[in-house]
């Protein structure tokens, strides 16, 4: 009898949800775009919505469970949201118990950097793996950690907000509210900004010379062409995340360290420069550290929350996790 867990994926922008098998494929899936100011009990409708659906068209023999991947802060010892900063009213939510109120199978929170790192680890680019650091480089940067074949949670289940240690002294503001974060810095959104900023003062470079709105995107697509500021952006960019790469790889010691969101989908382009940081300046036992690319895309989160299901039902996973 085929085994499947839910997994959903919750974000700002969209509601995931997925059936997935005991490999990490994906069987079905389906999503629909975040009623983000509705409220928690529209967007737990939307994702009962998207999971009935699911199962009514597959009518699958067995589910084991669901997995939630959620942005946090999340305070998943306690199942609760403790203030989701894109979701109207999703401070100090209850969000497993209510969940598990709507559903009749298991239900397991995670963060979604967290969930994004079982995803790898267990299907993806850390398959086989004991040490591994994921990095998600999109709208902000988020983390998960496995060490020791186990993953990292800490207190609350909070562990491994890595976009939040700090880079520089009393640099730029962060969303958080410190200032000189790595997210304030290497982040799709701050590598946005910098691009406009250096762009208004460039006569030379073809950024936005369409009078378009500035975004990575087009910044990657004007360094394709040639552009000279573009191409330093990227540079610059890429010793950004080298230099918290390697605060990271001195951290835990990882086996490699697993790129992915947004910003990796121009891997290819970074990577060089990461790497080239990693081998100049990582102490002499760390320099052989691969940087590399999630192989799950957009579907680590979504893979790895329905891996919880999966996990949590076996004994020998628990200690695992």
């Amino acid at each position: 009898m085929q085994q499947i867990a839910i997994g959903i994926d919750l974000g700002g922008t969209q509601v995931r949800a997925a059936l997935v098998d005991e490999h990490g494929g994906i069987l079905a899936r389906a999503a629909e775009p975040t009623d983000a100011l509705a409220g928690p009990d529209r967007v737990l409708t939307q994702i009962c919505g998207l999971t009935d659906g699911l199962l009514a068209a597959s009518n699958p023999a067995s589910v084991v469970g669901v997995g939630v991947s959620a942005p946090g802060p999340l305070d998943t010892v306690a199942g609760v949201a403790s203030n989701i900063p894109t979701l109207s009213g999703f401070v100090d939510f209850p969000l497993k118990a209510e969940l598990q109120k709507r559903f009749p199978f298991p239900v397991d929170l995670e963060n979604d950097a967290i969930a994004a790192a079982i995803g790898e680890w267990q299907f993806g680019a850390g398959k086989g793996l004991d040490n591994l650091v994921y990095v998600t480089v999109s709208t902000g940067i988020g983390g998960g950690v496995v060490s020791d074949g186990r993953v990292v949670r800490g207190r609350k289940g909070m562990a491994a907000h890595v976009g939040h240690m700090s880079v520089v002294p009393n640099g730029e503001l962060c969303p958080c509210g410190n200032r000189g974060c790595f997210e304030a810095y290497g982040s799709g959104t701050a590598f946005a900004r910098r691009a406009q900023m250096r762009a208004m003062e460039s006569s030379g470079t073809t950024i936005g010379s369409d009078g378009g709105a500035i975004d990575s995107r087009g910044v990657f697509a004007a360094a394709r062409d040639g552009d000279r500021l573009a191409n330093q952006l990227i540079d610059e960019e890429a010793e950004i995340l080298g230099r918290g790469f390697t605060s990271l790889i001195h951290i835990f010691s990882p086996d490699i360290i697993v790129m992915g969101g947004g910003l990796s989908h121009e891997f290819d382009r970074l990577q060089p420069g990461i790497q080239a940081y990693i081998t100049q300046w990582a102490m002499p036992a760390f320099k052989d550290v691969k940087v590399v690319l999630a192989a799950l895309d957009q579907n680590s989160g979504l893979v790895g929350a329905a891996a919880l299901a999966f996990l949590s039902g076996k004994v020998p996973a628990i200690d695992q996790l």
